[in-house]
């Protein structure tokens, strides 16, 4: 502070005595008192604590002004250049120029009032001169050290920084046009930028762009009187034809931004633009810009391209356009009350420059940001769109030629159609019209499978494009196309023939798929139209690949819904015509099935179509499949695929039969459950030897639940049969119960059962991980909705243990005595003691005695209980077989018991 204070004494002297000075006294103290202020400034960290800063500003800065002056006088161009230079470089500790410069450089840099005080000293009229002159004259140096170099680079950074702090005030630029150097220079950035100084392109470019952002209405009126934007348009056509297209665009650039800018203040400017061909030069210049390698010249091309696309606002009256609206529109469409936000398309013309480039040029860079350009326009006001396309026709032009784009082209082209639909709610008929005959014609499969992407996205969106696409004949021309391919698969027979379809191609018929199903979805009509096509015969061969299968469920299940026999025919017929290993073909008929059985009314099909009988196959045909080790090829397949196979068919007759009694009835009197209770016994986790089992003694007693919390949830080391077992007893629990239809399986442990022991991490981990269990989809149940129990202290019983289904009873009691493993006999019998009291425990309800009592089953399960263990005074026999004793003599019916 007290050197300020000192200071501004110092410079209080020098006022008081400067009137009575000459002026190289004057220039002498000033230059004397400059260091000190600079040392002062250097020790303050940038802070300026002066009160007399304006009238120092104008003082140094009317003293730099001169200085220039007399550098410039009467010098030819490269003397005056080299004298410039001279002048404003650092000389020994400092030369005076740089020592001016330096200051003025710091005091642009404090407050506007200071800065006007610079700006009225005529330094910008002067700096303009010296700009023109190091743009212009490029000097050819004998030496080149690096420390030379870096004092160059740090005196042009202060020149440029103090240009651009005056310029980018409308005072600074208003004090340019006392002299000539701004048009003279803007015109030499258009006709000399292949011979101007390299160094001083991107500054010379910084301090234009910034004159421009603040023309004032008397610069437009001035660079207008001197033809500036007419001379500079006619020199770049000249650059245009010799120039790297890069140099061009960063030449033309400046020009058109003196253009843009000036319009809200006055048009004139963009008129003379327009007269002299001002948008031909552009569409010259972006033409050749193709080919360009990524990153060279983007920035100016971008900057070319975006200052376009603000153009065609720049008009003084609003296009008025009627158009045809063709209806049938999505139902919140009213064009009539489309809000404009001032953001419309005025000027056409350069619109018309980005269409031709799109239309003319293949380039991916250009091409897309050109899209990205409309998407920019249609962005600032909704009814752009409909200005553009009611006119210009861009969108239904550019589908005629797309397929010649390179593909990310495409891709971006169709996401610009599909916005019409999901951003601007209309139905563009015309242009879908005209994608759907490229679909026709597949010129070019990517093209083909994009267009239809775009297709299936709009028909997701609303139901009204159902009917669009059929009565326009979409439907029809997938049919037929789907029609063909089947027929080549079917020829094919699994063989890799040369005309099976891959990649892209492949892909298509995938995309087709979907797009028929979403046409068939929720419309009968449609999925009446594809019956009477005679296509369900060729849809379902797509069920064989696996890309295909999903969208080929999806139709079928839509054909359900007008013909549930023949739905049921196709899937049962699947799957019992699929082989052995065809696991994953058949988990995915099975879930299929499983959603129209939702329906009751498909239940009686699924009875007609032996769906029960072709399920009980799928059991019959894993005969072995859960041995330990698994016998051949099971061996690949993996125990868990073989086990959520097992639950889905379980599920799938769970849920035919559930509440529809005339299944149930077909089931059991037709010997189903025996012939269920035969196959899983047969799937080669159960005992299958036949010899008397001796009863031991045990040394604990584990409950069912207890079993299957150990088997599954803790480091207990259970043999693999044994969990396989259980794993099928509790399928069948939930069968009991007719609950399973309505659990999804699940692979891995849920969250909330995951509060692990450290006994839990260190098991052994060489064992396949097994479904641990079930939920209801769309639920969150509570823990004891799962079948997973605590440990003894905290049972967590299943809430109704109603039996629904007492035909699986029986199929348990006819497992109970398959739970047994040689070299187990203690860990057989305890599991054993387990299941006969879980079933004694599901009889204890009033519901359930009732139901079991009219089911007549009860002789059918004591029969069971009988044969299940040769020995008679087996305790579990002797158990279980009281029970349902003494059930029967208490049925009302007197048939129970015969």
């Amino acid at each position: 502070t007290l050197q300020w204070e000192t200071l501004g004494k110092q410079f209080v002297e020098y006022e008081q005595v400067a009137p009575f000075l000459i002026p190289e006294d004057q220039q002498r103290r000033l230059l004397e008192f400059l260091p000190l202020f600079l040392k002062a400034w250097e020790k303050s960290a940038g802070v300026i604590v002066f009160p007399n800063i304006q009238l120092l500003a104008s003082e140094v800065s009317k003293l730099l002004t001169k200085e220039i002056k007399r550098n410039l006088n009467g010098k030819p161009a490269e003397e005056a250049r080299l004298a410039l230079e001279q002048l404003l470089q650092q000389k020994g500790e400092t030369g005076d120029g740089h020592l001016l410069l330096k200051s003025v450089y710091l005091l642009s840099q404090t407050d506007l009032r200071t800065m006007w005080n610079i700006i009225g000293s005529g330094l910008p009229a002067a700096l303009m001169q010296c700009l023109y002159l190091f743009f212009t004259v490029p000097l050819k140096k004998t030496s080149d050290d690096g420390e030379t170099s870096e004092d160059d680079a740090q005196t042009q950074e202060m020149l440029v920084k103090i240009m651009l702090n005056m310029y980018k005030e409308e005072q600074g630029v208003e004090e340019l046009l006392a002299a000539d150097k701004l048009q003279s220079l803007i015109i030499a950035t258009a006709s000399l930028w292949d011979q101007c100084s390299h160094s001083w392109k991107v500054p010379t470019g910084r301090v234009l762009r910034t004159i421009s952002r603040a023309q004032t209405k008397n610069s437009i009126v001035y660079l207008q009187a001197v033809d500036c934007i007419k001379i500079a348009v006619q020199n770049l056509f000249t650059l245009a034809d010799t120039l790297p297209a890069c140099d061009v665009c960063e030449a033309a650039s400046i020009v058109l931004c003196f253009v843009k800018d000036s319009y809200p203040v006055s048009s004139a400017l963009l008129t003379e633009f327009e007269n002299n061909d001002g948008y031909q030069l552009l569409l010259k210049i972006l033409l050749r810009c193709e080919g360009l390698q990524q990153n060279e010249g983007d920035p100016y091309l971008d900057e070319i391209l975006d200052m376009l696309t603000c153009l065609t606002t720049c008009g003084k009256t609003e296009l008025k356009v009627s158009g045809n609206i063709v209806h049938p529109q999505l139902p919140h469409f009213d064009f009539e009350r489309t809000q404009s936000s001032g953001m419309t398309v005025k000027n056409l013309q350069p619109f018309q420059v980005l269409q031709s480039i799109f239309q003319r040029s293949n380039d991916q860079h250009l091409c897309g940001r050109i899209l990205a350009a409309i998407g920019t326009i249609w962005a600032w006001d909704r009814v752009n769109f409909f200005l553009l396309e009611w006119t210009l026709q861009p969108i239904n032009q550019f589908t005629d030629i797309i397929h010649f784009k390179p593909h990310p082209v495409q891709v971006q082209f169709f996401r610009l159609v599909e916005s019409i639909v999901l951003d601007l709610s209309y139905v563009p008929h015309e242009i879908l019209k005209k994608v759907q005959y490229l679909i026709k014609e597949n010129i070019v499969p990517f093209c083909t499978l994009t267009a239809l992407q775009c297709l299936l996205s709009m028909t997701q969106k609303d139901l009204l494009f159902s009917d669009i696409f059929r009565d326009s004949g979409l439907l029809g021309l997938l049919l037929a196309l789907l029609r063909k391919e089947a027929k080549i698969l079917r020829k094919s027979a699994g063989t890799h023939m040369p005309g099976l379809k891959e990649g892209a191609e492949k892909e298509l018929n995938v995309v087709m798929l979907k797009m028929v199903s979403a046409l068939t979805a929720r419309s009968v009509r449609n999925t009446v139209v594809l019956k009477d096509y005679g296509m369900v015969p060729y849809i379902k061969i797509f069920l064989d690949d696996e890309c295909y299968r999903s969208a080929t469920l999806s139709i079928l299940e839509q054909l359900s819904v007008i013909n549930y026999e023949e739905y049921m025919s196709i899937i049962i017929g699947a799957l019992c015509s699929s082989t052995q290993w065809e696991l994953h073909l058949k988990l995915d008929l099975l879930k299929s099935l499983l959603r129209i059985l939702e329906s009751p009314k498909s239940h009686s099909a699924f009875r007609t179509c032996s769906g029960f009988n072709g399920l009980l196959s799928l059991l019959s045909d894993m005969e072995g499949a859960l041995q330990d080790p698994p016998p051949g090829q099971w061996t690949a397949v993996g125990q868990n695929c073989i086990l959520e196979l097992v639950f889905y068919t379980l599920q799938g007759i769970t849920a035919a039969l559930h509440l529809d009694p005339v299944n149930s009835n077909f089931f059991q009197r037709n010997g189903l459950f025996e012939k269920m209770a035969e196959d899983l016994g047969s799937l080669g986790c159960f005992w299958t030897q036949g010899e008397r089992q001796i009863p031991v003694s045990l040394e604990k007693k584990r409950t069912f639940a207890e079993f299957l919390d150990a088997a599954l949830c803790s480091s207990e080391p259970f043999p693999v049969w044994l969990k396989n077992c259980i794993w099928i007893l509790s399928f069948l629990d939930r069968m009991v119960k007719g609950t399973l239809h309505q659990e999804s399986y699940l692979k891995e442990r849920k969250p909330e059962m995951r509060e692990e022991s450290k006994d839990d991490q260190e098991a052994p981990q060489d064992q396949e991980e097994h479904p641990v269990a079930f939920k209801r989809p769309g639920n969150k149940l509570p823990a004891s909705a799962y079948i997973l129990w605590g440990n003894p202290e905290e049972k967590l019983e299943i809430r109704d243990c109603t039996i629904v289904h007492p035909g699986a009873v029986c199929v348990m009691v006819r497992l109970l005595p398959k739970l047994y493993k040689e070299g187990h006999a203690q860990l057989s019998q305890e599991i054993q003691c387990a299941l006969v009291d879980h079933i004694q425990s599901l009889v204890k309800s009033e519901k359930s005695r009732q139901v079991m009592c009219e089911s007549g089953l009860l002789s059918t399960i004591i029969t069971s209980c009988q044969d299940a263990f040769c020995n008679d005074s087996h305790p579990l026999h002797l158990s279980l077989t009281r029970v349902f004793e003494k059930l029967a003599s208490q049925a009302v019916e007197p048939h129970v018991l015969r």
